[in-house]
């Protein structure tokens, strides 16, 4: 078996606040093969950013450390590396993409001073960042990007300004993409065109990525394998197809349940009650207790195991603890 590219181990990242330290990642750990597409998804408050700010080391100062845990690149910890070394990682193996690229891109510089800067920190002359820019710009699909080039930020459209992102990112041909929230600003027109140009630049340039969002219609397109984070945690992972055939974990179930659908049509949306607990005080047993429709069902109380089923899929649920022998279990483990 290969070595995945990235491999994210019990990681904890905390915040210190007024009210109590938030812990935000809270023991997560999942990989990212070469080429993969893994995504994690859940509602806001999961810890779903911070997890990606951890892997950057961009996390909010003073507040956001990371208390413990490993954060493998190619096999190198991360963690160990020194603010200068960091540096040339980011960049040049890992590049990152946000959510609203108007507070990303610089109001005061031109688009070819943001996107030729990029290459230059990482060595490239002048001249050869200028026709590094021309061509990234084409390849993201600007018409005119010797124009453009010449243009601010706030002479663009937010697809536009996405897409100069994106070129930005891919200045240096990373190994890794990280992409959060890349289209939640963007209306869905714009949202499936950047879909298919990450897309397109993922088979070209032969990169991995690791897509956050909230978005299950974005994961389905998107995905190869998905990581569904709750409180800090990750309570399901799964290739994408099993995801959808068969989510394991309520929570899973119940934010596919959210989703519209044809079948629904005329009836009002489902909504999960309730909201994810504060960070600063988690539940010490089952996390998503207040909200499960199993929860009379399970020994809350205590913390869920994380059951490896097979095939690529684990669960954090009491639900699927194999030392269940209780009347209401099925054999995949779902009360019927």
């Amino acid at each position: 078996m290969s070595q995945p590219l990235l491999e994210v181990r019990d990681l904890h990242t905390f915040l210190s606040s007024p009210r109590g330290t938030a812990r935000a990642v809270d023991g997560v750990n999942f990989t990212v093969d070469p080429g993969q597409i893994r995504a994690i998804v859940g509602e806001s408050g999961c810890g779903k950013s911070m997890t990606a700010l951890s892997i950057m080391q961009l996390l909010p100062e003073p507040a956001g450390y990371i208390d413990r845990g490993q954060i493998l690149f190619e096999g190198r910890d991360l963690l160990d590396l020194t603010w200068s070394q960091m540096g040339d990682v980011r960049g040049n193996d890992i590049a990152m993409i946000f959510q609203e690229p108007m507070t990303s891109l610089n109001p005061t510089f031109t688009i070819g001073n943001q996107v030729r800067e990029s290459a230059i920190v990482h060595g490239k002359s002048k001249a050869e960042a200028q026709e590094l820019a021309l061509d990234l710009l084409s390849r993201v699909g600007i018409e005119n990007p010797g124009a453009t080039l010449r243009q601010y930020p706030y002479e663009l459209s937010g697809g536009m300004r996405q897409r100069v992102m994106i070129s930005i990112a891919l200045a240096n041909r990373p190994k890794l993409l990280i992409a959060d929230e890349p289209t939640t600003a963007l209306d869905v027109t714009v949202q499936a065109q950047i879909l298919r140009l990450m897309r397109d630049m993922q088979r070209d340039f032969g990169m991995a990525i690791l897509l956050i969002t909230h978005d299950l219609g974005v994961v389905a397109e998107m995905a190869d394998v998905v990581s569904v984070m709750y409180a800090g945690q990750v309570v399901e992972e799964s290739p994408v197809h099993e995801l959808f055939r068969e989510p394991k974990h309520p929570y899973t179930r119940d934010l596919l349940a959210s989703l519209p659908s044809r079948e629904a049509r005329g009836k009002a949306l489902r909504v999960i009650g309730g909201t994810v607990p504060p960070s600063t005080a988690w539940p010490k047993g089952c996390r998503y207790a207040n909200r499960c429709q199993f929860c009379d069902q399970v020994p809350w109380e205590t913390p869920p195991p994380n059951n490896d089923l097979g095939d690529g899929v684990r669960v954090r649920c009491h639900l699927f603890d194999p030392g269940r022998t209780d009347e209401g279990r099925t054999e995949k483990g779902v009360p019927a």
